[in-house]
């Protein structure tokens, strides 16, 4: 229980980061979140070490992929509801609401920007600018050559910067 505990504490602020700018959406996150350290509770035994952070991610993006295919089967089926979330406040001592509502905004537009990658790329680009891995560890938690990583990185990095950049042409402010 208290290794449990311990991996949970170490592990928990990652696999909810990743979530939360994979899904864009706080209460999907954390359900994303129980589920993967519930799973870590059942199969934790099994992946020791070195590895474990790898087998974590990979968790955490397969049920990502599986909370996004329930949105979409909900939206089909006509009872999604609007997951816009309110969005989260800027820490330090209280900011004026221009400056919140610039932040929300950049923070807006970099979750629509993101949903608008292929799915590798989001990841990798979630892994590396959001979560600050290093290329070994994104390429071991996909399973892809350090190379091949590198490029998708690359290109997703320029597709993010090209997404946003229209985004700031077509706004009307």
């Amino acid at each position: 229980m208290r290794r449990f505990k311990k991996l949970c504490s170490q592990h928990q602020h990652r696999v909810y980061t990743f979530a939360y700018y994979y899904l864009g959406n706080r209460e999907d996150a954390e359900d994303v979140t129980q589920e993967v350290l519930i799973r870590l509770w059942e199969r934790g035994q099994q992946v020791e070490g070195e590895g474990l952070p790898a087998w974590i991610t990979r968790v955490t993006r397969n049920a990502c992929l599986d909370a996004l295919r329930k949105r979409q089967s909900a939206r089909i089926l006509g009872g999604a509801a609007n997951n816009e979330e309110v969005l989260a406040r800027v820490p330090g001592t209280d900011p004026d609401p221009e400056q919140l509502a610039e932040v929300a905004e950049l923070r807006q537009r970099l979750n629509q920007a993101l949903a608008l990658l292929p799915e590798l790329q989001r990841s990798i680009l979630i892994l590396r600018e959001v979560q600050g891995r290093d290329y070994e560890e994104i390429s071991a938690t996909l399973d892809l050559p350090l190379n091949t990583m590198k490029v998708y990185l690359h290109r997703g990095r320029q597709r993010l910067r090209e997404i946003l950049k229209m985004s700031q042409e077509h706004d009307p402010n």
